[in-house]
């Protein structure tokens, strides 16, 4: 589990980055982008950013572009806002959470659809062998 102070780092990069990349970042490559979550190591020198994108798989790769080329600018605020001895390397990664969650809503009626077919099928079923398969003794 990573340390309080970790956690606090992390929540920190999270808020600077959003915000440098609001107000700061004029790249037109970069779409409408959302900072999902920061994993800092526990040592506090390396930083991954999850990030989401709403668009189509141009923007995806656009904004993926843009995060890149100004990952340096973004580092110097982070260095700046943070104040520690070392300043994080900062990775930017996409966050799968949208394309896992639509698939597993898939599955799920997938899931519905099957258990409908099944009472369906359950309404007019009739016993394989005999109506009352149990012996009694007489």
């Amino acid at each position: 589990m990573a340390s309080n102070r970790a956690l606090k780092v992390a929540d920190r990069i999270k808020e600077v980055v959003a915000q440098t990349l609001e107000s700061r970042v004029k790249d037109p490559r970069l779409g409408f982008v959302t900072i999902t979550d920061v994993r800092i190591t526990g040592d506090l020198q390396q930083a991954s950013i999850f990030y989401t994108v709403l668009g189509d798989e141009a923007a995806h790769t656009g904004t993926g572009i843009a995060l890149n080329s100004a990952k340096g600018m973004l580092r110097s605020e982070v260095g700046k806002a943070l104040g520690l001895r070392i300043t994080p390397t900062l990775e930017f990664f996409a966050d799968g959470l949208q394309e896992s969650a639509s698939a597993m809503n898939e599955l799920m009626a997938a899931v519905r659809k099957a258990d409908e077919e099944l009472a369906k099928l359950r309404e007019h079923a009739k016993p394989s062998g005999e109506a009352d398969p149990y012996k009694t003794q007489e």
